[in-house]
């Protein structure tokens, strides 16, 4: 019984007051022995992992390193009631997600003067190492060969506290106590508070610093570069980037980012390397839009979790530097075709076609899955993963640094939330229209201002359009200002109230998971 989509009442797995009830969910026998062998094959990675000397090392020196305790319980909440194609989508992801993360933490404390490289063991690797802002535009390595492109934002802050819901609650305190505003939002807050408990690892050649996320994480930045003591680059994305005329400011941004890296670790820009990488990157991006073309369908197979956390990290993180990932995509578009060809349900029931519009919470990036779970909505992509996939010309290389330039303006977090009003507005509508989607989860970030002036316009423009418009309040880090049950809670009052639906499994509309990881 097992086998079946909504086969198993998952609500039971949670117990108030604990953490897991239940590991392992029956999938049926073939899909349950799948699901273990990754679970086997991930505990390996993680256990090579853990018996490094610096990573030890590491555990007993930040505070942040035990949210990766709750790793396993994080894919498993990401994969609940999976079956068929989209369970091995998901592991195909997650799992190699782990592997990266892994070797970016490895590098990380090798190069850190506190663990690794305390008397200069790694001191030529550490001259290699250029760190870049979580949501700076890692394309900009591609043509660096030879030099370590990585975020220590990523694991302490931004994974952390996607693994552990609370994983970060300590670090905003910190920045709050340093009088910083309680409003603001909680990702460069918690940055920043790592910083000021001096928290992050000590390493790098130099820094490069965006503000595609917002002015605020960018004001941050600069108060963490008193930590880091290394030179630092803030490259700039025009805010208007669907106006030509700011194309080549953009563009000259890269050009200085570039001088910049190379007189800093002495390495040159490899035009051929940039060839080779952009090859990959181009085709990733080809992989992605047929799995986006197989969702317009009825029979979408690369939905929710599976395409929102991958891309993130493929798009932003990758960028073309690891072919191995083109081929796991090569892997996920043969099951998706497949799921497709044989007409597989991403969920139970697939009662409404949904988007998701504005920035998602860290602490429940599995909201998604619950969607389909309890209430059969099938989110086919999100405002994130919208971003450009145009190819970048990698032979003519004036083109070339203008195709960065605009990369660089359509970065995740500066594509459509900090865009104007034509990206984040009007672009949501012809979404709609393309995936046949009759209903747009708005989430509705308290401490971030860009998109709360939207709330009337989307409001208004959705009931033109027929399409339901339901508002799910988060804090992006910060579970305590509106906990995942709250956001639970937006949707049950609208499903029940205004589309008077019952839900596909009852033991999911009310259940505990405060003190989950």
């Amino acid at each position: 019984m097992g086998a079946k989509l909504n086969s198993v009442k998952l609500g039971k797995l949670n117990k108030p007051g604990k953490r897991t009830a239940t590991r392992r969910e029956w999938r049926g026998f073939k899909d349950t022995m799948y699901d273990f062998g990754r679970w086997l094959h991930n505990l390996m990675v993680m256990a090579k992992f853990i018996m490094k000397p610096t990573t030890l090392k590491a555990a007993f020196t930040y505070r942040w390193f035990s949210n990766y305790m709750a790793a396993f319980d994080y894919i498993d909440r990401h994969i609940e009631g999976v079956r068929g194609p989209q369970l091995r989508i998901a592991h195909i992801e997650y799992d190699s997600i782990v592997e990266h993360l892994t070797q970016t933490m490895d590098t990380l404390f090798k190069c850190d003067k506190r663990i690794g490289n305390k008397k200069g063991k790694y001191d030529e690797l550490n001259k290699k190492l250029v760190l870049m802002d979580e949501n700076g535009m890692m394309v900009l390595a591609t043509g660096f060969p030879n030099l370590k492109f990585l975020s220590k934002e990523i694991p302490a802050i931004y994974t952390g506290s996607t693994v552990a819901q609370d994983g970060v609650l300590h670090y905003i305190e910190a920045a709050e106590e340093f009088q910083i505003p309680s409003d603001v939002c909680p990702m460069p807050c918690a940055e920043l508070g790592c910083a000021i408990e001096e928290d992050y690892p000590i390493c790098g050649a130099c820094a490069v610093h965006c503000n595609t996320t917002c002015d605020g994480s960018l004001m941050g930045n600069q108060i963490e570069d008193r930590h880091d003591h290394i030179p630092s680059f803030t490259m700039a994305a025009p805010m208007r980037h669907q106006q030509k005329s700011v194309l080549a400011y953009s563009r000259d941004q890269i050009v200085e980012a570039i001088h910049f890296i190379e007189e800093h670790t002495g390495e040159k820009w490899d035009w051929n390397a940039f060839a080779k990488n952009m090859k990959t990157y181009n085709a990733q991006n080809v992989e992605f839009e047929q799995w986006m073309e197989i969702n317009k369908t009825p029979y979408p197979q690369v939905v929710g979790n599976n395409i929102m956390l991958y891309r993130d990290a493929e798009y932003m993180v990758i960028s073309g530097r690891d072919a191995t990932f083109l081929k796991f995509d090569r892997q996920i578009t043969a099951l998706a075709k497949e799921g497709y060809k044989n007409k597989v349900m991403a969920a139970k029931e697939i009662r409404h076609r949904a988007l998701v519009w504005g920035v998602h919470a860290q602490y429940y990036t599995a909201f998604n899955q619950w969607l389909a779970n309890c209430w059969g909505v099938v989110t086919l992509c999100d405002m994130l993963s919208f971003t450009l996939t145009k190819p970048i010309n990698y032979e003519d290389h004036e083109q070339a640094l203008l195709d960065m330039g605009e990369y660089n303006m359509n970065m995740i977090m500066r594509n459509h939330s900090n865009g104007g009003y034509e990206v984040g507005v009007e672009q949501l509508w012809q979404y709609c229209e393309e995936y046949h989607a009759d209903m747009v989860l708005m989430y509705e970030h308290i401490g971030c201002k860009s998109m709360a002036g939207y709330h009337g316009l989307i409001e208004e423009e959705g009931r033109k359009r027929g399409i339901h418009i339901v508002w799910v309040y988060h804090a992006l880090m910060n579970p305590t200002k509106a906990s995942r049950k709250d956001m639970r809670n937006d949707v049950n009052r609208y499903m029940k109230t205004v589309l008077r639906e019952e839900p596909l499994d009852p033991t999911l509309v009310d259940f505990d998971d405060t003190v989950r990881w």
